[in-house]
This record gives C-alpha cells, sequence and structure tokens, in this order.
C-alpha cells in the first residue's frame, strides 16, 4: 500500500511542466514598512532641534517620528524592554539601554546598530552631556562611570575617570541602605564643572568635576531620622535654568525642593547656612502621600515670564485618578499653588513635551505626549496647559484641556475586511515627487500642525488609473475607504459611504466581504445584515475640478459611481465571488446558504443551503471547470467553516455528489483556493503581465489535472479537484500542524511558481511550495502577530496578501506593518525619503547655536525665598557661563585621567565580556616592548589607530579595540612640572603618579597579559579538539545505524 502512494504521488505531475517549482531563493519574508504607533509603548526621547520622536517598546523596537511625515522602525538584536532612551541632540545618534545592560548606539542617518557595549553591573542612571559627548552612566553599587562616544565610529570608550561612592556619598562605615545611583544631573551652565549625583537612599551629592570630590551634600541619613520612615528617591529633575534648585519625588509620596549651590568660583568656601543643608526649602503636597502613590517621574519646563512649571507622575501600577499634575513653579508666586489635574482614562508611564513648530517665526506650539499603561499614546495641547495654569492665578474659569488618543489618520471605525490589489496594469502612475508631496501634506499620527476645524481633510480624486498598489478596507460603520499604498504611506483617495442609488448616508453595519475587479472598476461588498451591493464605476478620467472629503459624503461624488445595485440573502456575507466571464455573482453567508445571482439585473438564478451538523458558514466560493465523465463541467467549489468541500454545478446549483470531502477532524477553515484553477489564472493575468505558473503547461499534457487547497487551524491538505467535484477523498499532499496552530492563510505567485504563506499563533511566517506543501522559508518579522476572530465577532487585526506576495496588516487604528514576501525589485517608493528622520543639513544650519536651557538671573524673592519662617532673602551669586570648546578640551584631559587608582581597574573590566564569550586570536598579542613616544607622536599614533579600528572592525572585533586601548594606557605621556589637582588626590590617597610608573614594572604587566592570552588560546583549542571528537563519535554512529537498517530493510 505504501509503495502504491509512492508511485501516484510521483506520478503526479507539478504545474508549471518542466519548472522546479518555487525556489528558497526566490522568497525574502521582510517588513518594508511600519506605518502608525508601535504596539507595547514604553518609553520616550527626543530630539528638540531634529524635531525626532522616539518611542520604545516592549519586544526591543523603537519607532522614531521625524519631520514631513518621516518614519522609520529600528529593531534591538534581542526584544528586550529599554530602561533609558535618549538622543545625542542633533547628532543623530540615539542611545539605548536594555533590562540587559547592554548600552546601544544607533546611526539614524543610516538606520543601524552601531555598537553594543555590555556593563556587568545593573546600570541605574544614564545621562548624556548634551554640550559635549561624555555619559554618566550610574550602576546600584552608587558608582559612576564616564563613557566618550566617537561620533565618527559610533563607539563608545570608557574613561578612566570614575566617582566612586566612598568619595561622594562616604566612606563603606557610614554607608547604610540603598546607596544605588539613581540620578546623575549635570548642573545647567556649569555642565563641564560639576555635576549633582541623587542616591536612592535620598542623599543629593555636587561633585566638583575637575577638584574631583563632593563639594556639597544635603537629604540623606538625616532626613530617614527626622521622619521616622525609610523613604527613597525615585525621581529627580532641575527646578530652575542653572542649577540652584532640584526636585526630588520619593517613594512615599512626598516631593521636596532642595536648594543647591550655583557658585561662581569652585575654589570657593560654600557659604551656605548649615541649618538650611538637611532641610528643603519647600514641599509640595498634591495628594500622591495620602494614597502612599510612589513618584515616578518629575520633569520641569522653563518657559519666559510666570508661565515655568513641574509635571508630576505617579506610580503606574497603583490604580489613581490623580496620576498626572501640573503645577507652576517659578519665582513669582508668592503663596497659593495653582495646579492643574490630567485625567486620564488609564494610569500613564512615560511623558515628553515636544514641539510642533519647525519654523522658528511661527508661534510656538508645544504638545504634551503621553504613554498609557496599556501602550496607547494621549496628547495635550501643552499651550492650553500653560493657559489653563496662568488663567487661574486671576481666579477665573479656564476650560480644562481634554486629552487626545493617538491613532491612525482617518481611523474613524474599526477595519473588518481589506483587500489588496499590487502592480495594477496602468502605463501612467505618479513619479517620486508626486508621492512625496502628498506624503508630507498626509496628517501625522501626531498632531504637529493644525487640523482643520471640522477634522475632514480633501485630496483629489483622479481614479484608478495612476494607482499601482491599491489598498480597500471596508469598516464597522459600513464606510468603504480607498488608499493608494505605492508611497508606503496609505494615501486616502476616496470613501465611499452610498448605501443605494439615493442614500448617501453611511448604514452602520459593519462589512464583511469585498470583491474588487481592476479592469472593469466593480466593487462588491457584503455586510452583517447580508445585504450585497455593487458599485459600478464611471469610466475614468474624471472632472478635474472635482474635490471629495475624504471624511465627507458621496453626495459630492457622484462623478465617480455610475450606479449601485443592491440584493439581500439570508445571514451575513463571509465570501463573495464572480465567475470569469463576469455575469454571475456568488455569494455566501454564515447560516450555510450559497446564492448565485446575474450581475447584469440583478436576478437570483439559484439559492442552495449547505447542510452541516457542526458549522453552515461558507467562508470561500470558486468558479471553475473540472472533467466529469470525459465531459468539461462548469462547477461552483464551496468551502464551509468546518473544513468541509463540495461541488455545485454552476449552471443550476444542484449538488454533483451527496458527499462532501472532510478531514476525520474538523477543524476551523481559514482559506480555500483552487491550484491551476480558472481563477487563479484570471487572478494572474488580470494584475499582471507576467504568465501564471499554471498557465504554463503545455497542450499535449492533456486536459489540466487541477487541486483543491484547504487550510484550517492544524492542517493544510490537497485534494484532487475532480475527485472532490465526485464526492472522493482524494489526498495528495497534506501538513499537519503540531505545537502551534495557523492563524492566516494565502496563496501568491512568484517568479518560477506559485507559494502558499502561513501566519502561524506563534508569529512565525511559513513560506510552503505547491502543491507539494514543502518548507521553503521560515521568517519572523517583530509585532508582527494575528489572531483568528472568535465566532460572530471580529479581530482587531486584519490582514490580507496581493497576487504578488504583498502582506497588509493592520492592527486596530495605531499601527500597519507591509510586509514583503518575494525577493524581488520593490512594489514601494520612494521609501528611502519617507523613512529618512533625520536631516544632517540641520546639523551644520544649528552647530552654533547653544543647546540647552535659557540661563535667566534669579529673583530676590518669591516662593522659595519667603515660604521659610524667619530666613533673610539672601542675594543669589550669578551663574557663570562657560564656552564649551575650551570645556570640552578640558574635560577631556580630566577623564582621560586616572583619578581613583583603587577603581581604575574595576572600570576598565566593567564594560568587558566574560572570557568564556570571547574569541581568542594569536595576532592578539603584541610582544613588542613599548616605546616612549612624544606628545606629538602620540597624538598621530592616536589617529592612525582610529582610522584602523574604524576600517577593520568588522575583523578584529571588541577583543583588539580594548587591546589598543590597554595599549594606550601604558605608554607614558609628557607631564606638565607643575602637579595639578588630580595629581594632589593621588599623592592624599598614597598611589603612585602616573609618571613614576617604571619601564620594567610596564614590561612585566604586558609579559603577564601575553601569557594570559596563550592560555585563552589554549583552552579554547582544546575545546574545539573535545567538540570534533565529539562531532566524529556522533557521526559514525550515525553511519552504523543507518548500515544496520539498510541490511535489516
Amino acid at each position: 500500500m505504501f509503495v502504491k502512494m509512492l508511485v501516484e504521488k510521483a506520478s503526479i505531475k507539478k504545474p508549471g511542466g518542466a519548472s522546479d517549482g518555487l525556489k528558497p531563493s526566490d522568497v525574502e519574508p521582510r517588513l518594508v514598512f511600519h506605518y502608525g504607533i508601535p504596539h507595547g509603548a514604553t518609553k520616550f526621547a527626543y530630539d528638540t532641534i531634529q524635531k525626532i520622536l522616539a518611542i520604545s517598546t516592549q519586544d526591543g523596537r523603537i519607532k522614531l517620528f521625524g519631520r514631513d511625515n518621516t518614519q522609520a522602525l529600528l529593531e534591538s538584536p534581542e526584544a528586550e524592554p529599554s530602561k533609558f532612551l535618549q538622543f545625542i541632540q542633533n547628532k543623530g545618534i540615539l542611545v539605548n539601554v536594555t533590562s540587559k545592560n547592554q548600552i546601544e548606539v544607533w546611526d539614524l542617518e543610516s538606520k543601524v546598530l552601531s555598537d553594543v557595549h555590555v556593563f556587568k553591573e545593573d546600570i541605574t542612571s544614564f545621562t548624556v552631556m548634551q554640550s559635549n559627548l561624555y555619559i554618566y552612566v550610574g550602576d546600584y553599587l552608587g558608582n559612576v562611570k564616564v563613557l566618550k562616544l566617537d561620533q565618527e565610529s559610533c563607539h563608545f570608550e570608557l574613561m578612566k575617570y570614575t566617582i566612586p561612592l566612598s568619595a561622594s556619598h562616604g566612606s563603606p562605615a557610614e554607608v547604610s541602605g540603598d546607596t544605588a545611583v539613581l540620578h546623575t544631573l549635570p548642573q545647567p551652565a556649569a555642565e563641564s564643572k560639576r555635576v549633582l549625583v541623587v542616591f536612592r537612599d535620598g542623599l543629593l551629592a555636587l561633585w566638583d568635576i575637575r577638584e574631583s570630590k563632593s563639594i556639597f551634600t544635603t537629604g540623606g541619613g538625616l532626613l530617614q531620622s527626622q521622619h521616622h520612615e525609610m523613604k527613597k528617591v525615585t525621581s529627580a529633575c532641575w527646578a530652575c535654568p542653572f542649577g540652584s534648585k532640584v526636585a526630588v519625588g520619593y517613594s512615599n509620596g512626598e516631593i521636596f525642593i532642595w536648594s543647591i549651590p550655583a557658585i561662581t568660583n569652585s575654589r570657593t568656601e560654600l557659604n551656605l547656612d548649615r541649618a538650611t543643608q538637611n532641610a528643603p526649602i519647600l514641599k509640595l503636597n498634591l495628594g500622591y502621600k495620602v494614597d502612599k502613590i510612589p513618584i515616578a517621574l518629575l520633569k520641569w519646563l522653563y518657559a519666559d515670564g510666570k508661565a515655568s512649571r513641574l509635571y508630576v507622575m505617579g506610580a503606574s501600577d497603583l490604580a489613581s485618578t490623580n496620576n498626572l499634575q501640573v503645577i507652576l513653579l517659578n519665582e513669582h508666586i508668592e503663596t497659593r499653588m495653582i495646579k492643574l489635574g490630567l485625567y486620564l482614562p488609564e494610569p500613564c508611564i512615560d511623558i515628553e513635551i515636544i514641539s510642533s513648530s519647525f519654523d522658528q517665526s511661527k508661534h510656538k506650539q508645544d504638545i504634551l505626549v503621553l504613554i498609557g499603561k496599556s501602550g496607547h499614546i494621549y496628547v495635550y495641547d501643552d499651550c492650553l496647559i500653560e493657559k489653563y495654569l496662568l488663567q487661574s492665578q486671576s481666579k477665573s474659569s479656564p476650560s480644562l484641556p481634554k486629552e487626545v488618543m493617538v491613532k491612525m489618520p482617518f481611523a474613524d471605525s474599526s477595519i473588518t475586511v481589506a483587500k489588496f490589489i499590487t502592480n495594477t496594469p496602468n502605463l501612467l502612475t505618479y513619479g517620486d515627487e508626486d508621492y512625496i508631496r502628498l506624503a508630507k501634506n498626509i496628517p501625522s499620527p501626531f498632531p504637529f500642525e493644525p487640523r482643520p476645524k471640522d477634522g475632514t481633510h480633501s485630496f483629489q480624486f483622479n481614479g484608478f488609473t495612476k494607482v499601482k498598489n491599491l489598498y480597500i478596507t471596508g469598516h464597522s460603520d459600513g464606510a468603504i475607504n480607498f488608499w493608494d499604498v505605492s508611497c508606503p504611506f496609505p494615501i486616502p483617495m476616496l470613501s465611499l459611504k452610498q448605501q443605494s442609488e439615493d442614500d448617501f448616508s453611511l448604514s452602520g453595519i459593519a462589512l464583511t466581504a469585498l470583491y474588487f475587479h481592476t479592469d472593469s472598476r466593480l466593487l462588491i461588498s457584503g455586510d452583517q445584515s447580508g445585504m450585497v451591493r455593487i458599485f459600478k464605476f464611471k469610466p475614468e478620467p474624471y472632472a478635474e475640478n472635482s474635490f471629495m472629503s475624504f471624511q465627507g459624503s458621496l453626495k459630492k461624488g457622484s462623478n465617480y459611481v455610475h450606479s449601485v445595485k443592491l440584493m439581500k440573502v439570508n445571514g451575513s456575507v463571509l465570501s463573495i465571488n464572480i465567475s470569469p466571464s463576469l455575469v454571475h455573482l456568488a455569494v455566501g453567508s454564515d447560516q450555510g446558504y450559497v446564492s448565485v445571482f446575474d450581475i447584469e439585473g440583478p436576478t437570483l438564478l439559484y439559492q442552495e443551503h449547505i447542510a452541516s451538523e457542526i458549522s453552515t458558514g461558507i467562508i470561500s466560493l470558486q468558479f471553475d471547470t473540472c472533467f466529469l465523465h470525459g465531459f468539461e463541467k462548469n462547477i461552483l467549489v464551496v468551502a464551509t467553516k468546518d473544513s468541509s468541500v463540495l461541488a455545485l454545478d454552476a449552471d443550476t446549483g444542484k449538488l454533483l455528489s451527496s458527499s462532501s470531502v472532510h478531514p476525520k477532524k474538523p477543524y476551523r477553515a481559514l482559506f480555500m483556493q483552487i491550484l491551476d484553477g480558472q481563477d487563479m489564472l484570471a487572478r494572474g493575468s488580470k494584475m499582471s503581465n507576467n504568465q501564471d505558473p499554471g498557465k504554463r503547461k503545455s497542450d499535449e499534457d492533456g486536459p489540466k489535472q487541477s487541486s483543491l487547497l484547504i487550510c484550517s487551524e492544524k492542517a493544510v491538505y490537497v485534494y484532487s479537484l475532480n475527485h472532490v467535484a465526485q464526492g472522493i477523498k482524494k489526498v495528495l499532499y497534506k501538513k499537519k500542524f503540531q505545537s502551534s496552530s495557523c492563524c492566516w492563510a494565502s496563496t501568491f505567485c512568484g517568479a518560477s511558481d506559485a507559494g502558499l504563506a502561513l501566519l502561524l499563533s506563534t508569529g512565525k511566517i511559513e513560506i510552503r511550495s505547491l502543491p507539494e506543501l514543502s518548507l521553503i522559508r521560515e521568517s519572523s518579522i517583530r509585532g508582527f502577530t494575528y489572531s483568528a476572530p472568535k465566532l460572530n465577532s471580529f479581530s482587531a487585526r486584519s490582514i490580507c496578501c496581493s497576487w504578488d506576495g504583498e502582506l497588509v496588516m493592520m492592527n486596530g487604528d495605531q499601527e500597519m506593518f507591509i510586509v514583503s514576501v518575494l525577493f524581488q525589485k520593490e512594489n514601494f517608493r520612494p521609501v528611502d525619503f519617507v523613512s529618512q528622520v533625520y536631516r544632517k543639513e540641520l546639523m551644520f544650519s544649528q552647530e552654533g547655536l547653544p543647546t540647552g536651557s535659557i540661563i535667566q538671573k534669579e529673583k530676590k524673592r518669591g516662593i522659595f525665598s519667603s515660604v521659610m519662617k524667619g530666613s533673610k532673602p539672601k542675594q543669589v551669586p550669578e551663574v557663570e557661563t562657560e564656552d564649551t570648546r575650551e570645556s570640552i578640551e578640558e574635560l577631556s584631559k580630566i577623564f582621560s585621567t586616572v583619578n581613583f587608582e583603587c577603581h581604575h581597574d574595576e572600570n576598565k573590566d566593567s564594560m568587558a565580556m566574560d572570557d568564556d564569550g570571547i574569541d581568542l586570536d594569536i595576532d592578539d598579542i603584541d610582544l613588542d616592548d613599548p616605546v616612549e613616544k612624544t606628545k606629538d607622536q602620540n597624538l598621530l599614533a592616536a589617529l592612525n589607530k582610529k582610522k584602523l579600528a574604524s576600517k577593520f572592525q568588522a575583523f578584529t572585533g571588541r577583543i583588539k579595540q580594548m587591546n589598543v586601548k590597554n595599549e594606550k594606557n601604558i605608554k607614558e605621556e609628557v607631564k606638565d612640572e607643575k602637579t595639578g589637582a588630580v595629581d594632589q588626590i593621588k599623592k592624599k590617597y598614597g598611589f603612585s603618579l602616573s609618571g613614576e610608573s617604571s619601564a620594567a614594572k610596564i614590561a612585566q604587566n604586558k609579559l603577564h597579559e601575553n601569557i594570559r592570552k596563550l592560555q585563552g588560546i589554549n583552552l579554547r583549542a582544546t575545546e574545539m579538539q573535545e567538540t570534533a571528537s565529539s562531532f566524529s563519535a556522533m557521526a559514525k554512529e550515525v553511519l552504523r545505524i543507518s548500515e544496520k537498517d539498510k541490511q535489516g530493510s
């Protein structure tokens, strides 16, 4: 019996004659473009100069939104959420710290991951110094390390400078509690001189970078003892433009404002009253303490006049109606606190303020953007928030700002059914310049630009002639929308709301089926009530002066629709198809009725009810021909929800067999397609000039041997079509899903043959050959998941596939995926423009402008000076300014020098991976003795090494870069005779100076390093030898078993 089955399968000829079928080289599933808000958003970052908003997600994706509607999607190597996400302003660099303490450097111009650094310690704070390319990294042990980013190679270098816990917080004997560094805040106007280190136990330490010591501390242990409760710092931010006040939020819901000295000379003694050093100058009572809600985030915004304000966000895991509040916080308010509570429908987890005014001459318009706990994005007009707070001072009654949930433009109702048609055979199409202009005019998901008051947008509809990729969506309110997805932005073309010749209003009934014939411009829709409408469009071109609002009615659109015909069937419409001659229309309903109409009438020709004990829904209908008893017969193939298939006489509607073909166990059917049948041939001939694979069969092969494909949640079957017509189950091929289930399926035509695309519940995309169902390629696209809707319900996600393997999936009203299955020239343009969020020309035009807040003198009196009883107003010194270029050069010298020798070795190892994960090479060992060089020679060598490292980094890897850095560390530099502040600190703690290292000591260290590398190489070689031996033994065992099986057979 088994041999007989093999012979039968071998005798079946593949479609296409001599074709070898779909090849792996023809297939490459990939994401072409992502549009909208990604699902699972968690964090924001914003480039204030480039106007780029970044949104990170739970699964390691980062979405970028730029000017002119540009969008791009980045994917981290690992699907991990972000701890920290920050731009290096106006440099085209985004830094992402993952939950696994991996620091990723993204080059936004090329949209590639340039570097990944792994920290051993748990990173608890991460701050980018915007005036230069240095970064403070704080860890859970209380130490702060400094990174430098090389802008040319986009690689990090770990500096020798460090801020250890023992020097900033105190000796280990004095330290108690959680000393993790929660924030490192460079002091405004003195960014290169001082940084405020905020510890989780409450201590605030102002660190002098040049002196390498803590010059001021406040809060901390004394604060805990005063209130007899253990509370921890959860958030902090500066609360003035030059760093004299800092706002700190605590785990018990308290918010304190602390005074920090903003001194003009770092060498002068601090002239502060000791009594005020451990007491805040202001306590904000916003109601969080009553409910013990931790302060998750603080953000202070400087504004002209009296509008400076503090945004306060409570922890998102606790239910609260007062999750987000905004208060005025400036030097002009004397007594009464002005605040505004923003009541979102859900707790928020992050906020950011973005600018919607790209032209500096225009009126400033800012937007407050928030992420809800569910991942949805909400926006407020920040100008209305400012207006509300200012008007509240005059005791007037201003209107409360209202939040707006961010969603795709024009998404007033959910999509229930969709069709995607690509490569339409049009001679005239829009050029790249046309699509760029249209893309700029599309409303952004974020309201960067003001929208029309009525919420509508007018687009000129010139017909379908110039559209290359057409996307048609049916909605829950009965609307039908046409989109041009050639861009690949979804550019709105036309919205049909007409129900009949005289009714132009929405029906409010969800659409469940669509069919569009490109050549005849025939659109057929079916809805949940059983109503079928046939729209016949007028010949093109249309009137040039005819405009149509995408959200308007179709009364103005009578120039487009020639006629609307209505028909009614029993039950909700599930499937629609027309005969190749365009004469007959077949409609299947969820109650098992198959209705066939004459389109011209429309006249009902016949109606048949397909009885079923499990599920009667008709999921698919297809016209075809087959040979029965030596005669060719027109048939209508019917597939039901329980995976049963049968055939009707297409002319009379009579069943050709009393029994249907179905699997042993009924599962929910998803898709049915006739292979090499007239329907697939018609699709190929209509949509493309390329000949369909099924048409390649030569005449001498005799009558075509069509097969039928049906896919369910648990299996895919290929039956003989002639046997199905006779009610006989003849399985040609089958594939069962064991560990997962199938959610969606569709066929497509490639260059060599047709294929089957499957989307599994695990998120994987399988591409299989037809009709053999052999696996050709397996892939997955992050975030691209789909689940089949439950019975009598609609899925929040819709997915459809074009005849040439272009997939479009809509995730509710938030995001759209465009996926290409075939390895071919892109069907979409201009992708490069719409995904280029970074503008390099802006970097050069803004290089001379200062970054950071505007610095102004502090007023003598105000809320901070008057709230403390008995305190006298003090004259606050004017804050110093600094030259950016000189400060960068000075910082480079300071950070390149070891300031605490005992922490230097730990600093070198903090970014190194374990030895087990490093591939050692004999070429990495340098046996030459280091030669002392002059300062000029050192500079030239450093430049040469920099070029060499960037040129060969793909081959040498991270270890060689670290070896080069180690070689630099042991070389002596020419020192000035005058001892600096750093050397004095070294002497104080008993460490030797950098110039006191002897040549013998250096040679000894180099020898030990080379011995360690040789041992590592030897160990690696031994492991490889053992692996080879194990593989050899396994191969021999497999060969022995194979020979034994042959002898047994």
